[in-house]
């Protein structure tokens, strides 16, 4: 009876440092990936300018270490393009975007190298004001359209929007 005592006793002993280290390997576990948080911010050469001429405008992406993004022009027709699209009144017209230039790495998710935007990616592009635009004070609405990628995995798609404020002066 006794033997019997000790050796459920000794069970016991065993079981509480099992229990105790247990929770220790759920936190070791690695946690779901999440998307990285890119930086986007926009600015134009100038906030007004007169009828009949043109500004320089620019969008930037800060892109983390260790994550990329897409670039424009993606080589698999899998991965969501780096699209700018900027909105503005009717008068106001935006020339085509200018994307940088992209560079091909190979990922574990691919088996060929992939076109990618990583650290900092500037886009350009101009914004022409006619000369019979209305006088006063107008938005442009940039949306960044990407998708951004680690080494294993792509994230889902997302837009981020940026204001940018002009004056159009006689």
């Amino acid at each position: 009876m006794k033997f019997a005592k000790l050796i459920r006793r000794a069970g016991q002993l065993l079981l509480a440092p099992t229990l105790l280290i247990l929770p220790a390997t759920f936190y070791a576990t690695p946690s779901p990936q999440s998307a990285p948080n890119i930086g986007v911010n926009g600015s134009l050469s100038a906030n007004s300018v007169k009828r009949g001429r043109s500004v320089q405008g620019t969008i930037v992406m800060d892109i983390p270490g260790g994550y990329h993004v897409n670039s424009s022009r993606p080589l698999e027709k899998f991965l969501v393009a780096t699209e700018l699209r900027i909105e503005a009144s009717n008068s106001i017209r935006v020339r085509p975007v200018i994307y940088p230039r992209a560079v091909l790495r190979m990922f574990k998710f691919s088996k060929s190298r992939v076109s990618v935007y990583e650290g900092r990616a500037v886009m350009r592009f101009s914004v022409s004001v006619p000369a019979s635009a209305a006088i006063g004070s107008t938005q442009l609405k940039a949306r960044l359209r990407y998708q951004s990628c680690n080494d294993e995995v792509c994230f889902p798609p997302r837009t981020q929007e940026v204001s940018l404020s002009l004056t159009v002066n006689p």
